[in-house]
């Protein structure tokens, strides 16, 4: 699976277009070491997927990847939060991560 960050700033992008909230982001992920995911800051390719793809299911972000997405989603509703002058009540977490 190839990890999206533009997927990610689309599914951004089209709440903000149509006025309305994403109501959260649901991320597979684990601490392992695992490469079950390509990108990241930590880079994993192609080429890495077969070294540590552990999972039978849906593929999983590593620790790495979960915290790099965590920052961009991070940054992009701060970055939001402030164009618009919402208070933080109004923008509950949309984060919730699950291991």
């Amino acid at each position: 699976m190839l990890l999206s960050w533009a997927e990610v700033k689309a599914f951004f992008d089209v709440h903000e277009q149509e006025g309305s909230h994403p109501g959260g982001v649901h991320l597979e992920m684990t601490g392992q070491n695992v490469t079950e995911c390509i990108g990241g800051s930590k880079t994993v390719t192609f080429d890495d997927l077969g070294s540590r793809y552990h999972t039978h299911c849906d593929p999983r972000l590593n620790a790495s990847q979960s915290l790099d997405l965590a920052f961009i989603i991070a940054e992009r509703l701060k970055k939001r939060r402030m164009s618009v002058n919402l208070d933080s009540e109004k923008l509950k977490p949309l984060l919730r991560f699950e291991i």
